[in-house]
């Protein structure tokens, strides 16, 4: 089953998309890519260093005055695939403001990239590229918890 992407959301105001969703330090980090990249288990390894999980598979994206909450689709609440496991149950939090969005099929060609930016919902959201980058769940949780130097999203 598939639906539209983060990219397809420009100038929409709410959507359920494909991705996984956690939040660290009361924001939501989006984990987008295709059918297999990893999505789940980028989000289980980051809820094992103390992220929570908002949604996997299903990501409920609305907007509401100058941000995106993030929510995890009702059906699926609690619940998260651990590929060659199953379904695992999670404490799941929800309607988390979105701070980024990490996208598992695109690399990065710098050691320092600049700063990039998607369109979703109205808004423009931090973009990072997530392919083949080393202790990525690990630098995300930094990132989360501290930002990035010079650059004008700081996280918190």
């Amino acid at each position: 089953m598939s639906g539209p992407s983060v990219y397809d959301l420009a100038e929409h105001d709410s959507a359920i998309i494909h991705a996984s969703c956690v939040a660290v330090a009361g924001q939501a980090l989006l984990i987008v890519g295709a059918s297999g990249s990893g999505k789940s288990a980028l989000a289980l390894q980051m809820m094992a260093l103390g992220a929570d999980l908002v949604g996997d598979d299903r990501v409920e994206l609305r907007a509401e005055g100058d941000q995106i909450l993030a929510d995890a689709a009702p059906n699926i609440r609690g619940m998260i695939e651990a590929r060659g496991i199953g379904i695992l149950r999670a404490s799941a939090v929800g309607l988390v403001p979105l701070a980024c969005v990490v996208d598992l099929d695109q690399q990065e060609q710098k050691r320092f990239p600049e700063a990039n930016v998607i369109r979703a919902l109205r808004q423009s959201v931090p973009l990072f590229r997530g392919l083949g980058v080393p202790n990525l769940a690990a630098a995300l949780m930094q990132l989360m918890k501290m930002g990035r130097v010079g650059s004008e999203w700081s996280g918190k």
